[in-house]
């Protein structure tokens, strides 16, 4: 599914789902035999899914089919109570920060980012800016807010962890300071697990800043690997090097831990699987979880018309890389935070635990 997409036969009745933004776009979360996965349901791929989830009942369950053949039964994550509250100034809550998967807690502090501002430098497959110039988000998220809205959602919906992301900003930190202002804040207003992602600093003394500000882990995404694809699809990111993050991702680990800091990897935008295996074995030799996840075609972006990779091509890389992780002592559940604990983007977890 995550590969083809859903399509849902009553998609008013199916509750939560996101359009656009950043992080999993036009995905929506569905809970199967009590795993929850984050599928597309709003890309022109789901739109021809053989993968249909009907109307839910009034218990929320709802039965998924393949084609006429009923396979397995479902549900949907729910609409959180937090969404329904607001900021003293009027700002909507589900403006701060949105609930992904089902116990997960995500904003993106800054909703600009100097790559998205041109089209020569973005990255082709970002939606960043869509949902602000929707209307559903605002530029930069305040500490305050922050901790307001994390606050109301570990109350009322019982999330379990929080993910900071940001757009770069024009600073040699790269986004490294605004998240730890925010976590910082959020830290005072309550316990809760955080995992703040960005582009490698230019100074790693920001890793012990961000460790000290209450972030638990750190999320470093190479997103694409070969240097002529890294310079196609991301231009303006493929100007900090391959190389700037491997030396990042060693000086991270000294601060957070072996397991406590990851990248993203989109596999299907053109690495073949051999190199994302090799690369992922550098990563996990210095400590780094490689989150490998299908890329989704977000609608709007240079790259809604990609296809997604197929199950195959997502089971030869999955397969043998859950058995290196897992050799590795590098398992999702050990993660103290972030997208690699959540998991709802991959199957890789599930891989990991499959014996070898």
């Amino acid at each position: 599914m995550q590969s083809s997409g859903l399509r849902l036969a009553a998609p008013d009745a199916a509750g939560l789902s996101r359009r656009g933004g950043a992080g999993p776009s036009d995905h929506k979360a569905v809970v199967i035999d009590g795993v929850t996965l984050m599928v597309p349901v709003h890309t022109h791929g789901a739109h021809q899914s053989a993968f249909v989830a009907e109307a839910p009942d009034a218990n929320g369950v709802s039965v998924l089919a393949r084609g006429t053949i009923p396979v397995a039964q479902i549900a949907f994550a729910k609409t959180p109570r937090f969404y329904k509250l607001q900021t003293l100034d009027g700002v909507p809550y589900s403006h701060i920060a949105t609930l992904h998967g089902t116990d997960v807690l995500a904003t993106t502090v800054l909703q600009t980012c100097i790559r998205y501002e041109s089209r020569k430098k973005a990255c082709k497959f970002c939606a960043i800016g869509q949902s602000l110039a929707a209307g559903r988000t605002v530029a930069h998220k305040t500490p305050e807010q922050l901790a307001e809205v994390a606050r109301a959602a570990v109350l009322l919906d019982k999330v379990k962890h929080m993910v900071l992301t940001t757009g770069t900003p024009p600073t040699p930190d790269r986004g490294a300071a605004v998240l730890c202002d925010s976590a910082r804040a959020i830290r005072r207003a309550v316990d809760l697990p955080i995992q703040a992602q960005c582009e490698p600093p230019d100074d790693d003394a920001w890793f012990a800043r961000m460790r000290e500000a209450g972030i638990d882990t750190l999320g470093m995404h190479l997103e694409v690997l070969g240097d002529a694809l890294r310079e196609r699809i991301m231009p303006g990111k493929a100007t900090v090097p391959v190389s700037r993050y491997m030396t990042a991702f060693e000086a991270a680990v000294k601060v957070f831990g072996r397991g406590q800091v990851s990248t993203y990897i989109l596999a299907g935008l053109g690495d073949s699987p051999e190199r994302i295996l090799d690369t992922a074995q550098r990563l996990v030799a210095l400590g780094v979880y490689p989150f490998v996840v299908p890329f989704v075609p977000i609608s709007g972006t240079p790259l809604e018309d990609h296809a997604p990779p197929t199950p195959d091509f997502m089971r030869a890389i999955l397969a043998p890389l859950g058995a290196m992780v897992r050799e590795a002592g590098l398992r999702a559940d050990e993660i103290k935070a972030g997208c690699g604990k959540c998991g709802a983007c991959s199957s890789l977890s599930s891989f990991e635990k499959v014996a070898a």
